[in-house]
């Protein structure tokens, strides 16, 4: 619920006080994306491995729950999978509504853009996904060595697109919050059909 709240709160400051909340932004993403360098292609690797972990986590549950025979562990890899799926989706439908020009298009001569995508910027896709993937996981199995590495690397994610000149952080922050929100739905749905179906 505090998730959903301080999205609301964000959005409510972005519509009250747009340039405010821009340059806000702008500055913020300046301390972290920087010109090219060493550590560029650390960051592309993060942002780039981001969809294989997310596709590869329910392939690995639903894998490993069929081997086993395990219905409890099948049960998780779809529900795991709906919420990317749902997280995806609403993802694509505010990038095809809002349309924000990519940080580094926008700011050519203050952002450097280091992959150069350009499909709308708000929001983060990588990010709505890894936290969706990193959310569902925490929820399945909700021990401290799940939850640490799985938020630690979403958030390694969210990092890397910032980094790289890809979005902005509130971009990154309406991923995190859509792709939590999704697995926390999907989480819900799941529980309440295993009520309604014997």
């Amino acid at each position: 619920m505090r998730i959903f709240k301080s999205l609301l709160i964000c959005l409510t400051l972005l519509s009250v006080k747009p340039v405010i909340a821009q340059n806000i932004d702008l500055r913020l993403l300046q301390h972290i994306n920087g010109p090219a360098g060493s550590a560029d292609g650390l960051w592309r690797g993060v942002s780039n491995s981001d969809y294989i972990f997310v596709m590869a986590t329910p392939a690995t549950m639903l894998i490993t729950g069929i081997t086993q025979h395990n219905q409890a562990l099948k049960a998780e890899a779809f529900e795991t999978g709906g919420a990317v799926l749902l997280s995806q989706g609403a993802t694509v439908l505010l990038k095809n509504v809002i349309h924000r020009q990519r940080p580094y298009l926008a700011y050519p001569n203050t952002i450097t853009g280091k992959m150069n995508s350009t499909d709308s910027s708000f929001p983060s896709g990588h990010s709505s996904a890894a936290f969706a993937a990193a959310t569902s996981l925490s929820l399945a199995f909700p021990k401290w060595y799940v939850i640490a590495p799985s938020f630690a690397y979403a958030g390694a994610v969210g990092y890397s697109r910032l980094y790289l000149g890809e979005h902005y952080p509130s971009d990154v922050l309406a991923g995190a919050v859509i792709g939590a929100g999704s697995a926390y739905l999907t989480f819900k749905l799941q529980h309440w059909l295993e009520k309604k179906i014997p």
